[in-house]
């Protein structure tokens, strides 16, 4: 076993301790979010940190990072109220990487990659053509995180589209299905498998 103390990690050249840190976790959810400025620029980028706060209103959270640096994703969804969260498949792998890239606002990545956008009904910003989950998000409210000076985003789904293949009878969403990725660290992808499904647990 190697061991880090919290001297030896702070001391780790930069590199090594992002990869260290963002990977020691676990896998993360591997999606993205689309979103549009109101002066109708698209924008998409990879996120790892999309997360289950509630099923009753239904919300999902994610991180952005520091705003020091122009943040698109979060300047679009606070100027127009509204995004989507797209999972990220098998054969789309490269291209959501490329997301990340730190392309001026002017630049749609949905212009320098294969993605495609999709609008359906009146909902404002573009979903991922092709995704197996698209869902249509509502900002609800942030967190400012002290700590690291990250910002927690909340927002309520407003619509689920999904192939149709992924819903089991109990509409248990099985990912593997879909081909659907996730991701270890910053730059690590994986398309997992679904082994087991257990039945609900009560005290023996």
């Amino acid at each position: 076993m190697m061991r880090f103390t919290k001297s030896q990690i702070e001391a780790l050249p930069h590199l090594q301790k992002i990869n260290l840190i963002n990977s020691v976790g676990g896998y993360k959810s591997a999606n993205l979010i689309g979103s549009k400025s109101k002066n109708g620029i698209t924008n998409l980028a990879v996120f790892s940190s999309v997360t289950h706060y509630g099923s009753s209103p239904a919300i999902l959270g994610f991180v952005v990072r520091p705003t020091t640096v122009l943040r698109n994703t979060y300047e679009n969804l606070k100027e127009t109220g509204f995004y989507t969260i797209n999972s990220i498949f098998g054969s789309t792998l490269e291209d959501a990487h490329h997301t990340s890239a730190k392309y001026p606002k002017e630049i749609s990545e949905f212009d320098v990659t294969s993605f495609s956008e999709l609008y359906l009904e009146d909902f404002y910003a573009p979903y991922v053509k092709n995704a197996p989950i698209q869902l249509g998000m509502k900002f609800l409210e942030e967190y400012h995180i002290k700590a690291n000076n990250t910002i927690l985003v909340l927002g309520e789904i407003q619509n689920i589209n999904i192939q149709e293949a992924l819903v089991e009878k109990d509409l248990f969403v099985n990912l593997s299905h879909g081909n659907i990725a996730a991701i270890n660290g910053l730059d690590g992808y994986t398309v997992p498998e679904s082994t087991e499904r257990f039945t609900y647990q009560r005290p023996k």
